[in-house]
Formats: structure tokens, sequence, C-alpha cells
């Protein structure tokens, strides 16, 4: 075994045993664990699922005493079997495809799904917007993202956009998400409503914007347009990095992730962090190549040092000079790596982000995705 899958196995074997140890595992707690390229949500989805085989929990927020009781059980240490969990866990990584015949697991997973009652459907109904929340508020931290929004809700007024073209809904805080069941009533009820009003009035679609009151989307884009505005005051005068520029953008945050987006506006906002986390990660991949396999530096040392020094010249320019014994090899390479160097610094300039932030951001994407597509699994197959 490679030191690095060592690596890896080691990491989810701490993890798994932090789990039988406190009874749950947090998403934070197991986004923590994964390893950095690991950012495609079914993969994420596929991890939390083989720890929840084990009979550990995964929540969104560590689980109160009472939670914890009704889950006591035997959590004794099982040193083989979290050596099995981890390489199989440690394996996903390179998966290209879910491994396991479909039609088995189809049947294995519909046999242990239960009938889903109300309180069941509201509860995977608040973990799915809970998901998309963590999303949006991760998109909003992203250069441009909030701004793309609020630039497409001006055209309205113009007659370029109506309001459907931006939202379809809002999110709903923790404490109040109405069940599937209650939507579909609520939406039903509104398609009724606007039959009986065809062909007396040709505008009252419009009016009612597919059930969007436009009094309310102006008062919460205008709540947000001031966010924003203070934002980016805060950004220029302080620097982004700033603890004035911080507790802005998550305020900023705060206010965007409770917006619906329809996918033509929510998609593009996506895309642009996974092109730019791509960029990063083909430009690391090549910096690894250059000076893990050319220059024969020990992947230990290079996984122990890149990371900060993504776009620092000096530190491959010391390298290169004061290095052990692969310091002439490096210098062979010099010239090469600062090029990759350099385009990852033109990304953290265009950004306004280090590289350890971009893949931060991109992470809680991640995570935030894989909380809600699993949330949403859960509701198909207990609707089956």
């Amino acid at each position: 075994m490679s030191d690095n899958n060592h690596k890896k196995q080691s990491g989810i074997k701490d993890l798994i045993a932090k789990g039988r140890e406190q009874g749950y595992l947090t998403y934070a707690e197991v986004n923590d664990h994964l390893p950095e390229h690991i950012a495609d949500p079914e993969q994420v989805e596929d991890i939390i699922q083989m720890i929840n085989d084990m009979g550990i929990t995964v929540f969104e927020i560590a689980p109160d005493a009472e939670t914890l009781l009704m889950l006591a059980g035997d959590n004794t240490p099982d040193e083989v079997a979290a050596a099995e969990a981890a390489a199989t866990l440690a394996s996903v990584e390179s998966e290209q495809h879910r491994t396991t015949d479909p039609v088995r697991m189809y049947m294995r997973e519909m046999g242990s799904v239960e009938l889903l009652t109300r309180e069941g459907e509201i509860e995977i109904a608040k973990r799915i917007e809970e998901g998309t929340r963590e999303l949006m508020a991760a998109i909003a931290e992203w250069p441009k993202s909030v701004e793309k929004i609020i630039a497409e809700y001006d055209k309205i007024a113009t007659g370029e956009r109506r309001l459907t073209d931006i939202i379809c809904g809002y999110l709903n805080p923790m404490d109040h998400v109405p069940s599937a069941l209650a939507q579909q009533q609520a939406a039903e009820a509104m398609k009724a409503e606007n039959d009986e009003d065809d062909g007396e009035d040709p505008t009252s679609e419009e009016e009612h914007e597919g059930g969007l009151d436009p009094e309310e989307a102006s008062e919460r884009f205008t709540e947000l347009k001031k966010q924003f505005a203070k934002t980016t005051r805060s950004i220029t005068r302080y620097g982004r990095m700033s603890k004035s520029a911080t507790k802005n953008i998550q305020e900023l945050a705060n206010l965007f992730k409770f917006f619906k987006l329809t996918p033509r506006q929510f998609d593009p906002l996506v895309t642009n962090i996974k092109t730019s986390i791509n960029a990063v990660r083909r430009e690391e991949k090549y910096i690894q190549e250059l000076c893990v396999r050319r220059a024969k530096m020990p992947r230990k040392f290079f996984i122990q040092n890149f990371p900060g020094n993504e776009s620092n010249y000096e530190w491959s320019q010391t390298l290169s000079i004061t290095g052990p014994s692969w310091a002439g090899n490096i210098q062979n390479e010099l010239s090469e790596i600062q090029r990759s160097q350099k385009k990852l610094g033109k990304i953290e300039t265009d950004t306004g982000f280090s590289i350890i932030q971009i893949k931060d951001i991109n992470r809680r994407l991640t995570i935030g995705e894989a909380m809600s597509r699993r949330a949403k699994k859960e509701m198909v197959e207990a609707n089956l």
C-alpha cells in the first residue's frame, strides 16, 4: 500500500473511531476528513451512506443528549471493521461509477425504507432546504454571484426579465418548513385559480408571477442590494480578508441564502466556482508532477509544504537553491513550476481569495449539495 493511500485510510479510520466514540458524526466532521479532491456530491453522498451503514449516524448539527440516548448502542471500536471500512471509503475517490449492482442495491434499499410519515416528510424537507441554504451561502461569498442576480432582477423594470425568470420562491428558516404535501396542495390551488382566471384578464398571470408576490420580492431584493453595497464598500476600504468585510460578507450570505433561484440563474453560479476549482486542480496536479515525478521531491514533503505556497515564487525559487539532494532537479523544472504558479496567482487575483479559501468555498458548496441530494433521494425512495 502506498504512503498516500495509507494516510487516507488512517484519516478515515480516525473519523470512524471518533464516530463510534461519540455515537455520531456531523457533516462538518466528515467534510474535514475528506481528501481535497473529492468534490463530487455523489461521492460525498456515497461516503456518508457507508458511514451510516456502519451504524454511525451523520447529522447536520451535533444532536442533543436525548437524541444520543435514543441512538445508544454498541459503539465498541472494531479495528477490523474500521480498517475494512477505511479501505472501502478511501477507494471511493478513484471510482468513476458506483460498482454495486443497481438492481441489488435498489432491492436492498427499498427493503430498508419505511413509509414516510408527515413528521418524516417535514424533517426531510428541512434537510433539503438546509443543504440548499448552505450551498447558497457558499455561492454568496464568490465574487460577482450576488451582483449578477441583482443585475438580473433590475432587468424586470425594463421588461427584459420576469420575476419567475430569476427566482421560483424562497427557502424557509429552519423552524418553518412546510411539508412537501402542503407545498403541492398550495401549488395545485394556485394552478386552479389561474385556470379559473383564463380568458378573464390577460395580465392576471403576470401579476401572479407564478405565485410570487412582487412586493415581497421588492422588499427582499432592496434589503439584499443595501447589504451588497455595504459589503462592497467594506471590501474596497478594508480588504476582503478584514474583520469588517468578513462580517459583511456573512450578513450578505445570510440574506442571499434564502432565495430559491431558477436553474437558469443558479447553474451558471455553481459552474463559475467549479470552473475555477478545476483550473486550480489542473495546475496543482501539474506542479505536483513536476516536483514529485520529475524532480524526485518526496511526495510527503510536497503535501506538507505546498499548501499556502501555491503562487509563492519564493518557495519554488528557494527550494531550487537551498533544497536537499533533489534541489538541482527543481532548478531544471523551475520555469514550468513558476508558470503554473503564475496561473494560480491570477486565479487568486481574479477572485480575491487564496487557493486555500477557494477550496474551502468549494468544499462547503459540495457538502451542501450532498446534504440536499441525500435528503431528496430519501424523499424519492420513501414515495416509491
